[in-house]
């Protein structure tokens, strides 16, 4: 049987040495972490102020999300009301079905801008976002449906919210089949997808590369390439 060997004095200075090391990490994780913590608690409160006053001024801009056409017909009856608020459908109908829409309703049409890039609820708050901050946006009126709720509305609080700007929901009555359909685990992934967009945001901002101006919509060019009013939703009752 061998005899145990004694410690010797480098391997106690390399324990030591360990320790130390071990103690200076622990240090700099806490501090790290105390850091992040401060300054997420200073933005939270920073942000919020903005929001309050945000919420004390006037609608700014209207934000359409698209899933019914019956949205975009009240947001035409809206245009005339706010002829110089900009309005961004997000996703919305095709283009000349929206065209026919406030042709119809005599709005003006010349604020109004299409985004194509979206294709679910959280892609309209993803690319709507930069087009709101561009246009210095404080206080956005949302519009869409009672079947788009609440999760719509709790994802453009967290999304838009985190960037200073104050939702104002304006809920449309939906004719015919919904457009949306709404479950908890819908719910709850848009809005883990939400706050995660909400902090990643502040550091990247997405562009469409699919944006028009209402305006500019050929309704020509469309009818050649085979539209008919067909094409648009039922309930909209459109003619050429």
């Amino acid at each position: 049987m061998q005899p145990k060997k004694k410690p010797t004095q480098f391997s106690s200075l390399v324990s030591v040495r360990q320790y130390l090391l071990s103690l200076i990490r622990e240090r700099f994780i806490w501090v790290g972490l105390s850091c992040l913590f401060i300054t997420l608690g200073i933005w939270l409160i920073n942000n919020g102020i903005i929001l309050q006053k945000a919420s004390q001024k006037p609608v700014d801009a209207i934000l359409v999300l698209g899933g019914s056409i019956t949205r975009e017909i009240y947001v035409a009856e809206l245009a005339k009301q706010y002829p110089q608020i900009p309005i961004l459908i997000s996703g919305g109908s095709n283009d000349p079905c929206i065209l026919l829409i406030f042709r119809r309703a005599n709005a003006p049409m010349q604020n109004a801008l299409l985004e194509k890039c979206a294709d679910t609820t959280f892609a309209n708050f993803y690319f709507s976002l930069p087009i709101l901050s561009q246009w210095q946006v404080h206080k956005v009126k949302l519009i869409t449906s009672p079947t788009h709720l609440p999760r719509a509305k709790w994802m453009a609080q967290i999304i838009l919210g985190s960037h200073g700007i104050w939702l104002e929901p304006d809920i449309v009555k939906e004719e015919g089949i919904p457009g949306n359909r709404e479950s908890f685990i819908k719910t709850a992934w848009g809005l883990t997808r939400s706050l995660f967009w909400a902090v990643l945001s502040q550091f990247y901002s997405p562009k469409c590369s699919e944006l028009i101006k209402l305006s500019d919509v050929d309704l020509e060019a469309w009818q050649l390439q085979g539209f008919t009013v067909k094409q648009c939703e039922r309930q909209a009752n459109l003619k050429l």
